[in-house]
This record gives C-alpha cells, structure tokens and sequence, in this order.
C-alpha cells in the first residue's frame, strides 16, 4: 500500500528513539510517502530542529519519502503559541502541530484555544476535552484535529470525533511515533480510525489527504 502519511512522528531530536533516518527508511517500508519529522519545540530549540530535518530531505527522497519539516509546539504557555507558530512557518516549517490538552499530561488550560486561533497551526494533536466552541473555531480556520493510536493520549479519540463532527473539522489519524513499534501499517491505522467510532467513510477521507490539504500559506 502506497500513498499514506503521518505528519507527527518523533526522533532523537526530541524523545523518540530513533534517528530521523531510521524512522524515514521504516515509514518507507511500510508504505509511507508523505512524512513530516514533527519533534517536540519550544522557543529553545526552534531553529535547530528545523534545521535538522531540511537537512534530510535528500536522504528521504532516495528512499521514495518526502519529508516534510514539522515542528510540535509542546507546553508552550498559550499566550505563546501563536508566535513561536509564525516563527516556525518563517524558518522553513511545513507543518505546525500543537501539543494539545491531552488528559495524561499537565498541558495548560487554553492551549487548545490558543492553537485553534493562530492561522499558523495546521494540526491540534491530542486535544482531550476539546470544547464545542474551540472545535468550532478549528473548523473555521482550517486547523485539523487529531486522531491517535498513541497509548494515553488515544482515552479522548471518540469525544474528539463527536466535537469535529458537530463542528465540520478536519481530522488526520496519526500515530504520534516515538519508538518503531509505535509505527503503523495501512490496516493499523484503518483500526485506530475504526475502534474511534469514525465510519467507513470517514477513515478513508481522512487517509487520503495530501499535505496541500492540510498545509495553509
């Protein structure tokens, strides 16, 4: 199977455990050809993340992957987030992801809002108890929420669904690898989507975006 992505995978560059080329060659393996290295950031590492991944570009090329540079703005304060969002499009970012209000981990309240609104996040991962009224605005700006087989963070993935149906989100099934196990396969990640009440309809339009779907200028 051919054509997938994931755009928020971890490496070394942050707390996965796997070099950014090992990850590229195993996505290629199982039949990725879109990826986006999308390490944990804040203000102190930026420039360096993003650096890193523009230099393996070629390197994933060879292997039949194109590799998108992304960033995921992690336990940012919220008044914050928008900035550090501009200033990773401005450095070369592809794809701007924020760490969402997850319900495992201490995330501070109004971060979901505080993505939603900036015109410079493209994903919302992990959002918890997304509220009707921050999905309404993801809808409008264009933000996807999403789905995710990550242990933990995957607790929310039916509440989230319901909030992105009422609201008219977008939403992407992604695997929030650290580790290679964490990967997914083509009927792997038709489960995740599945087992969060997403309908046959559903998981097939959200594994068919291309990352001009998702990517905003």
């Amino acid at each position: 199977m051919t054509g997938m992505y994931d755009y928020h995978c971890h490496t070394t560059l942050s707390d996965g455990s796997m070099l950014p080329i090992e990850l590229i060659r195993r996505m290629s393996v199982l039949g990725y050809s879109s990826v986006a290295i999308s390490d944990h950031v804040d203000a102190t590492n930026l420039l360096e993340v993003i650096g890193a991944v523009s230099r393996l570009r070629r390197s994933a090329a060879l292997f039949g992957v194109d590799l998108l540079c992304g960033v995921e703005i992690t336990h940012v304060p919220p008044e914050e987030i928008h900035g550090i969002a501009r200033e990773a499009k401005e450095l070369g970012a592809d794809v701007v992801l924020v760490h969402g209000e997850t319900v495992v981990e201490p995330v501070a309240k109004g971060t979901n809002a505080a993505a939603v609104s900036s015109p410079d996040v493209d994903i919302l991962a992990h959002p918890g108890f997304i509220s009707d009224a921050d999905a309404a605005v993801a809808a409008d700006n264009g933000v996807f929420l999403e789905i995710t087989s990550r242990n933990g963070h995957n607790r929310m993935n039916g509440h989230v669904l319901r909030m992105a149906r009422d609201a008219g989100c977008g939403l992407v099934i992604q695997s929030d690898a650290h580790d290679p196990r964490d990967l997914l396969d083509h009927e792997a990640k038709w489960l995740v989507g599945r087992g969060a009440g997403m309908t046959d309809g559903e998981v097939e339009k959200a594994m068919g975006y291309k990352i001009e779907s998702i990517k905003r200028f």
